[in-house]
Parts: C-alpha cells; sequence; structure tokens
C-alpha cells in the first residue's frame, strides 16, 4: 500500500506575524498621513473672475491697504525661441507685451499708488518697467530666493500702503512653501501675479493668483 505524506504548512513565528502587522499598520497611516496632509495644504485660489475675487477677499484686502502682491519676471529671453526685447539676460517683446497688460490691471484694482520693488536682475528691471511705466527701484534681497525671503517681504510692508513686489519663480516659491502650499501646486507662471493679505496680526495669508492672460477678462467684468 502507497503511503501518502500531507505536509502541514508551518505558520511563522509570532513575532514575525506580529512584526508584519506592525509593518502593515504603519504603511495604512502614513498613506492616511499622507491623504490627510494633501487636504490640509492650502490651496492657491484661481482669482479669475469678480466672484473669486470676492470670496476670498482680495476687495476687501485691496480697500484696507493690506496686499503684497508678488509679480514674477515675464518670459525670459535665454529660456525663450521669441525676439529679445533687446539685452539677451532680460525678456522678450511678448514678455513685455504680458508685464504692460499686468499693469494696466493693478492699475485698475486701484494700486496706482502702492509701494513698489523689484530685484536687481535685468529681466526683473525690464518687467518693473513695462509693469508701472517707469523704471522702479530695486533691492537686492528680491533676488535671494532663500528662507529669509518671506520675512523680508513682510517687512517692507507698510501700515496703509498695498505693495508690490518684481521678483522671480523661486522667491515666490519660497513664500508660497512658508504658507503651506504643496510642492505640485507652487508653479507661478511668467507675469503671473500673487497676492498675499498681511493681517493686523503681521501674518501672511494667501489669498490667491492672476495670471497675465486672465486680467482682460477680469477687469470687463467689473467694467473698470
Amino acid at each position: 500500500m502507497l503511503e501518502h505524506t500531507i505536509t502541514i504548512p508551518q505558520r511563522a513565528p509570532r513575532a514575525k506575524r506580529r512584526s508584519r502587522a506592525w509593518l502593515a499598520a504603519a504603511a495604512l497611516l502614513a498613506l492616511a498621513g499622507v491623504g490627510l496632509w494633501q487636504a490640509c495644504a492650502t490651496q492657491v485660489a484661481d482669482l479669475g473672475s469678480v466672484q473669486q475675487m470676492h470670496v476670498h477677499g482680495v476687495y476687501s484686502a485691496l480697500d484696507n491697504d493690506e496686499v503684497i502682491v508678488l509679480v514674477r519676471h515675464a518670459e525670459r529671453c535665454d529660456r525663450s525661441n521669441h525676439a529679445c526685447l533687446n539685452d539677451p539676460a532680460g525678456i522678450t517683446r511678448e514678455g513685455s507685451q504680458a508685464a504692460a497688460a499686468v499693469g494696466d490691471g493693478l492699475r485698475r484694482l486701484g494700486l496706482a499708488g502702492a509701494d513698489t520693488l523689484a530685484s536687481p536682475e535685468v529681466r526683473t528691471q525690464q518687467t518693473a518697467a513695462f509693469v508701472f511705466g517707469k523704471p522702479i527701484e530695486t533691492q537686492d534681497w528680491l533676488a535671494r530666493c532663500d528662507d529669509t525671503f518671506a520675512r523680508a517681504a513682510l517687512a517692507h510692508k507698510r501700515e496703509g500702503h498695498n505693495l508690490v513686489l518684481v521678483t522671480h519663480s523661486g522667491c515666490i516659491d519660497y513664500l508660497e512653501r512658508r504658507l503651506g502650499v504643496a510642492g505640485g501646486d507652487r508653479s507661478p507662471g511668467y507675469a503671473s501675479a500673487l497676492f498675499i493679505r498681511k493681517g493686523s496680526n503681521g501674518k501672511a495669508e494667501l489669498l490667491g493668483q492672476l495670471n497675465p492672460n486672465q486680467w482682460q477678462a477680469l477687469l470687463s467684468q467689473t467694467g473698470k
């Protein structure tokens, strides 16, 4: 008679089973933490309509002189196939037109009397000249895109005066990071304008962003 051998699977030692359970629980907690962080991360609101400007408090902040606007320089000549304005270290001709449109939009929002500063780089100086219709004061800290930028921006905001800063994507990125914006949402385009409120407590609040192609539609809704 043939004998049949039955193999009984061996159970993993209790310590290993416990270790696997802990690893599985840790993985689930990590996934839950990532989901919660993404849900709680600060979002960059699209301000391309009058309704959104009201919802996110931009108009009231402007009226109360609480706003800091960070304008990224227009399209760089050295990273584009478009014709340069003049200096290869500066912006393109198309970029100068975008900057002029941003300047028109800012003035029609009531920011003609705002304090204005720009980075000393050629591309930011040229952008600022088209935004404001004239050369404006430059300060070196506006080109230092590091952890000091956010503090410097808030420190230069005077009470009773809105502030417009022409700077770089890296500097805007640092400020957004300090305000809790997730990495995938920190992508300011050329000549975009990021609106920040500095409240009476001295803290910054992100209001939202306008891209250069949104100004005309926004202002047509206001009739300004």
